[in-house]
């Protein structure tokens, strides 16, 4: 009657379609996700946390269960209106007569309420099984009643009906009519006609009225809340929430016509107990209607209980919840019924029934889009053990239902809509950073590996472009108590690329029972937690640790990514130290390291890895075209300190694009060089070492223009977008040393534009290493060195290693002497194009 007295029968009809629309696609998204696996306690919210995770799970978990103590408590104080209207002493009036005893304030509707709300308690307290019995029961007299009512349109002949109105605590008294069925009437309600609930005082809109009708239409959900007390749930939801839609939805229809066809606007508008005036039987009507309000009283305070039940079993709330785990010898969980007792007790001080209506209906808009949700993340992930029995949905019902809860949310009240959202997003963050994590299983994780692949499939390296270049990198690792620094400084170099942290295992899976990587691989990947690096985890089993690398190289990453840097420590004598205990992720908490890695090699201990494998492993790297950097020493870099300390000059990046291993051939613009240079210039642009500073050595000799070579650079530079401080630096005496211990160059001194046409092949000559003293090699260490102040990390070109193997440790030995005492130094070696001036 409210809702045709206000709307009128288009817009009432239109309000039924809309609502049932939404509950419709719901229902069918319930059941497709009831019929997938076994349900437990907790109804949609256990449906949507082991869909969406426990972050959906539990902020939603809590608004379902707001919704469902709102939601009660909306029809405690539904039934002590009607309680009221029957019983109360009319307004005006100090004694009351006949049946009309009950006095009428605010106080006394409170305790009215507490009463009937503590019925429900009792009933709730006893267990399901008595409650589904009063259900039953309650459901036999609605049904009598409703016959009663639909016989009575017919029966009874027109009369007036006197109304008295509660305004200000005087009485006004109108006149409704029952008219019978009558064209007129039919067509005067045909229309909205929107005015003053009488009950509130507030003038009624769509949205409004919309709030309170869908109230009555939430009831759908009373079956998926008692999942954990049903013997067959994925038998008994689907079709039991279906039947009562579709019931629901056709009385609800029926009722609507018959009262615009009967009842004037008047009526249905000031008296929204009409329907006892008009009945054959009217005891039976009042009956009818405290059996209704009361079911969904309880209805509402299980389902809140069981949700709060399920909610304290997951522990995704701590101690907060503890309480609500007990339960009774017969599983019943008394303590969530108390607390949600308690919950709606508190609500009940708002006094009137359409005042709450509107927080109610958004909380249970919002749990039902996010039941859609749940069903269309599971659909679209397309796992495949996802298959419901119930087939009648498609990913359309999904989104349909989603729009239309979000619809008709905020335009029932834009500021409920808003502020839920709020709410919901606050207790995701909370949910996402505060508890435990799950073995439910993460529908992002179905949803982002659906994903991954399509775009894997679409990143066709036949497109790749030198513009959109970036470092891809695989470090190889033996131990990481070792590499802790080596593996963050690393996850600075790769400029949003791939970072693969590779390890090979020297074992036989021949001569194993199982798998020996296995049990590594979550230590592996918690270890990349704690460091908070964006890196993959590639293990390999290899009877070499040069035969580990190769498969490595080969099989690492999957399409277009895959690495094109190889990263290695740098092999010398230096006793291993554990830097992993001392690192911050683990020295800024109280727990222990949980890391299942072995200790540190001892160092009078044998490698593992001998000198020349060591050299076989970049020459094979570079023969797969493969980047080479070798890192010495950057387990003494203490990057926070260096960059955060208050000194000026700032920080500084030393660069060093010639190779200084080979004088005669020194140039600043070959592919290598290019390499290094953009491998600084990305190290720079990361966050952490932005305040840093480029500084590029130019080695110049005398009689060779400086300053015209210093200016090409500086163009180069300008060109690569690259900024960098020039410094030249005399290097005669240097290579005066080197030209000493030769016979001097074959044929004389070449001349200078030959040089520059030189190919780059010219610096893979076995005989370059042989050509190289070690006092040549020493004196270009102390030049390195004396370039002050002291870098936070230098970049030194690395030069091929030698084709013939056996001088493979006198180029290792060479490499030893450059970067001695330099400190924290990355050796780098491109074989790829990765600089472009282009827009």
């Amino acid at each position: 009657g409210f809702v045709v007295g206000h709307a009128g029968l288009y817009q009432a009809l239109a309000m039924f379609a809309v609502a049932y629309f939404i509950i419709g696609m719901t229902v069918l998204s319930v059941c497709a996700i009831a019929t997938n696996g076994a349900l437990d306690a907790g109804g949609a919210y256990y449906m949507i946390s082991r869909a969406l995770g426990p972050e959906f799970g539990g902020s939603i978990g809590i608004m379902f269960f707001l919704a469902n103590v709102c939601g009660s408590a909306l029809y405690v104080l539904g039934l002590v209106e009607a309680v009221v209207d029957s019983f109360g002493i009319p307004p005006g009036q100090k004694v009351g007569t006949g049946v009309h005893v009950l006095p009428q304030s605010y106080w006394y509707e409170l305790l009215y309420g507490t009463v009937l709300l503590a019925l429900c308690l009792l009933v709730c307290l006893v267990g399901a099984s008595i409650y589904a019995k009063a259900t039953f029961l309650i459901f036999l007299i609605v049904a009598g009643v409703l016959g009663t009512i639909l016989i009575s349109f017919f029966a009874t002949r027109p009369f007036g009906v006197p109304i008295h109105l509660p305004y200000f605590n005087s009485s006004e008294t109108e006149n409704g009519s029952f008219t019978g069925f009558s064209l007129a009437t039919l067509r005067d309600n045909l229309g909205g006609g929107y005015a003053v609930d009488y009950t509130t005082g507030q003038m009624m809109s769509f949205s409004s009225v919309f709030a309170v009708m869908f109230n009555g239409c939430t009831g759908i959900m009373a079956g998926s809340n008692m999942s954990g007390d049903l013997k067959r749930p994925s038998y008994s939801i689907p079709r039991g929430t279906i039947s009562a839609v579709l019931f629901t939805y056709l009385v609800y229809n029926l009722l609507a016509f018959l009262m615009c066809a009967t009842c004037n606007r008047t009526l249905l508008q000031k008296d929204y107990g009409f329907l006892r005036d008009i009945s054959i039987f009217p005891p039976l009507v009042t009956v009818g209607i405290y059996a209704a309000t009361l079911s969904a009283a309880m209805s509402n305070l299980i389902g809140a209980s069981r949700i709060l039940y399920a909610l304290a079993r997951d522990d995704l709330f701590g101690r907060a919840l503890a309480l609500a785990k007990k339960t009774s010898a017969s599983g019943n969980p008394v303590m969530a019924v108390i607390l949600s007792w308690l919950v709606v007790q508190l609500v009940l001080f708002s006094g009137k029934l359409n005042t709450i209506a509107g927080v109610v209906t958004t909380f249970f808009l919002l749990v039902y889009a996010t039941v859609n949700l749940a069903c269309l993340a599971l659909e679209w992930a397309s796992a495949p053990n996802f298959r419901p029995t119930f087939r009648y949905f498609t990913w359309h019902t999904c989104l349909l239902g989603i729009a239309g809860c979000c619809v008709m949310m905020f335009l029932i009240s834009p500021v409920s809509a808003s502020a839920s959202l709020g709410f919901l997003l606050l207790l995701l963050l909370a949910l996402h950073y505060l508890s435990p994590s799950s073995t439910w299983g993460y529908i992002s994780q179905a949803l982002i590996f659906h994903q991954v692949r399509k775009y894997l499939l679409m990143l066709d390296v036949r497109k790749d472009h030198v513009k959109f270049w970036r470092p891809q990198m695989l470090l190889m690792v033996q131990n990481p108590r070792g590499s802790a620094r080596l593996i963050d400084f690393v996850n600075d170099l790769k400029k949003s690329g791939l970072y693969v942290l590779g390890h090979v295992e020297l074992q036989d899976l021949d001569m194993l029972p199982s798998d020996p990587l296995q049990p590594q691989q979550d230590s592996w990947l918690s270890l990349v937690d704690k460091l908070n690096v964006k890196a993959f985890v590639s293990l390999t089993l290899a009877p070499s640790v040069r035969h580990g690398v190769r498969q490595l190289l080969f099989t690492s990453g999957l399409g277009g990514m895959r690495p094109n840097t190889l990263v290695l420590g740098f092999y010398d004598d230096t006793a291993p130290q554990d830097g992993l205990a001392q690192h911050p992720a683990f020295t800024s908490t109280r727990e222990e390291v949980p890391l299942s890695f072995p200790p540190l090699r001892a160092p009078a201990a044998p490698k593992l890895l001998s000198a020349r494998e060591y050299v076989g492993i970049v020459a094979d790297a570079l023969k797969m075209l493969r980047n080479v950097l070798l890192a010495r020493q950057l387990e003494s870099l203490d990057k926070a300190w260096e960059l955060r300390r208050a000194a000026s000059p700032p920080p500084t990046i030393h660069v060093w694009p010639v190779n200084l291993l080979r004088p005669d051939s020194a140039r600043y613009a070959d592919t290598c060089s290019l390499f290094l240079l953009q491998m600084a210039c990305v190290l720079n642009m990361a966050r952490a070492w932005r305040r840093a500073r480029l500084r590029l050595f130019l080695c110049v000799e005398a009689g060779t223009m400086p300053h015209a070579q210093e200016e090409k650079l500086r163009q180069l530079l300008k060109d690569l977008r690259i900024q960098a401080q020039i410094q030249l630096v005399p290097w005669d005496a240097v290579t005066r040393l080197h030209w000493q211990t030769q016979r001097g160059p074959p044929g004389g001194p070449a001349p200078a534009g030959l040089e520059e046409e030189e190919e780059e092949g010219a610096v893979n000559f076995p005989a370059n290493t042989t050509q190289v003293s070690d006092e040549y090699v020493c004196a270009a260490n102390k030049l390195i060195l004396e370039q002050s102040p002291a870098p936070v990390v230098r970049f030194l070109y690395l030069p091929r290693p030698p084709a013939d193997t056996s001088l493979y440790l006198l180029y290792l030995h060479q490499l030893e002497l450059l970067t001695r005492g330099l400190g924290p130094t990355v050796l780098v070696h491109g074989v790829s194009a990765v600089t472009s001036t282009q827009l």
